[in-house]
Order: C-alpha cells, then sequence, then structure tokens
C-alpha cells in the first residue's frame, strides 16, 4: 500500500468517525429538544356541546410570538362551523385525558401558502421560536411533532424525523393538459419552494412544526393534504413522502400582527 493509499485510508476513517459523532449528537439531543418543543405543540379542531365527542381535532398547531398565537395550516380550520349549535374553533392542550381545549380565532388566513394564524384565550403558552429557513439545505435532519392520527389514539402527540431530501417547487409540470386544474395551474404561475423530507406524515399531522433538533426552532410548517395535491397529482399511489412549507412565509404572517 502507498502513502497515498494510507493518506486516503486515514482521511476516510476519520470523515466516518466525525459522521458517526455528529449523528450520535443529534439523536442525543432530539430527547431534550423535545421535551421542549411538547408543551408548546397544541391540537387544532372544533367543540360542540351537544354532539358526541364533543371534540373533533382536524390536525396540529405550535404556539408562535407572544404565546397567546397558533400557528397551523389554512385547510385545517376552514370547516364550516354549526354556529347555532354553539360549535367554536378550538386549540387543545395537555395529554391524554387531562386535555383542555381554549376558544380560538382565525386572525390571518395566507391561503397561498395553506397557513393561518390564530388567536386563542386563556393564560400564555411557551411559544415557539423561528428559524431562518432560507439556511436549510438538503441533507439536513430534522423532526417533526404532532397528532398524525387526529384524535384516534387521544391527545399524545407523536414526533417523527428525517432529512431534507430535496428543496424543491411546490407545483411540478403535468404530463399532460388533462392533468392540469385550474387550482394547478395557479399554483405553476405563482410557484415557491417547499421542502421534501423522506420521513411519512398523516392528515393529522398538518400544521406540526419542522424543527431543528438541537435548537428546537421552527424552520417549516408540515403539509400532508395542500402540497401532495399538488406534487403527487399525477401518482396513482402517492408515496411517504412529507412536504413542508418554509418558516419564512410563517415570519410574514407574525408580521402582520405586529403592525399597528
Amino acid at each position: 500500500m502507498t502513502a497515498f493509499s494510507r493518506k486516503s485510508l486515514l482521511i476516510r476513517a476519520c470523515c466516518l468517525v466525525v459522521l458517526t459523532l455528529f449523528q450520535t449528537a443529534y439523536a442525543d439531543n432530539l430527547p431534550d429538544t423535545l421535551a421542549k418543543v411538547k408543551p408548546s405543540v397544541v391540537g387544532v379542531g372544533t367543540y360542540q356541546p351537544t354532539r358526541a365527542p364533543q371534540s373533533r381535532l382536524q390536525g396540529t398547531g405550535f404556539v408562535v410570538a407572544d404565546g397567546y398565537h397558533v400557528v397551523t395550516n389554512a385547510h385545517v380550520v376552514k370547516v364550516e362551523l354549526a354556529v347555532d349549535q354553539k360549535e367554536v374553533l378550538v386549540i387543545f392542550t395537555g395529554k391524554g385525558k387531562r386535555a383542555q381545549f381554549r376558544q380560538a380565532r382565525v386572525l390571518v388566513l395566507d391561503e397561498a401558502h395553506d397557513l393561518a394564524l390564530l388567536r386563542i384565550s386563556g393564560t400564555r403558552l411557551l411559544p415557539l421560536k423561528m428559524a431562518d429557513s432560507e439556511q436549510v439545505r438538503e441533507g439536513e435532519r430534522y423532526a417533526f411533532t404532532g397528532f398524525p392520527l387526529g384524535g384516534i389514539l387521544g391527545l399524545y402527540p407523536a414526533t417523527h424525523q428525517g432529512i431534507v431530501s430535496s428543496i424543491t417547487p411546490i407545483a411540478a409540470p403535468m404530463g399532460g393538459s388533462r392533468q392540469l386544474t385550474p387550482e394547478l395551474i395557479k399554483r405553476l404561475r405563482n410557484g415557491y419552494e417547499i421542502f421534501q423530507l423522506d420521513a411519512t406524515a398523516y392528515p393529522g399531522n398538518s400544521g406540526s412544526p419542522l424543527y431543528d433538533q438541537v435548537s428546537g426552532q421552527v424552520v417549516g410548517v408540515i403539509n400532508s393534504v395542500f402540497v401532495k395535491g399538488t406534487k403527487e397529482a399525477a401518482i396513482e399511489n402517492p408515496s411517504g413522502i412529507t412536504y413542508a412549507i418554509p418558516s419564512r412565509y410563517v415570519r410574514k404572517l407574525l408580521e402582520k400582527i405586529k403592525s399597528p
């Protein structure tokens, strides 16, 4: 073996050790980060005192700003409320049978990015900090926490993790004109980039925060309905790919509540 070969093997071995240590650090950090993130993750749904069950979980949200605001997906809160039967929009906090609800109202809707900002009642909750999504790179690992199966399993948040496998346009050109719809055409014209993850999310995960496993800062909002309807419109059996709306659009929503 030549000196060059030995040097090359040594460099590869060092790189492997560094990569292993890096992955281990992330894995070790997640439990501590998760303990800080979970209190800020809430369920989003409706409450009606005259029906059974009284509560319905539509998706996930997370607390931001001053602790009196929640971010979720716009499609999660676009439900027709039975106002005459006292149905109201709520968020759910707590865990399992100790879950409680607080009334909420939609403050700002950003339908182009499928985001909604809610104002909630009650005492202040712990908000999550927003990170700069412009700094996200393909190959980086992130986690998301939410309620994948809605209220079926009770109010017990579940956490998944994966890498950003691609930063990709929200809408891909279709193979034929018959696949185009007015909504798809609109999104193609007003496109923007989203995060594609190699992790599986379910409808109940809509609105979950995508966050850095070390800092807990949010880089995106999981979307498992709005984006899939665009990206995977031509796929008969959609894959387990998950998408997230970059946090820069959340930051723009938050700027609106700071304006006089």
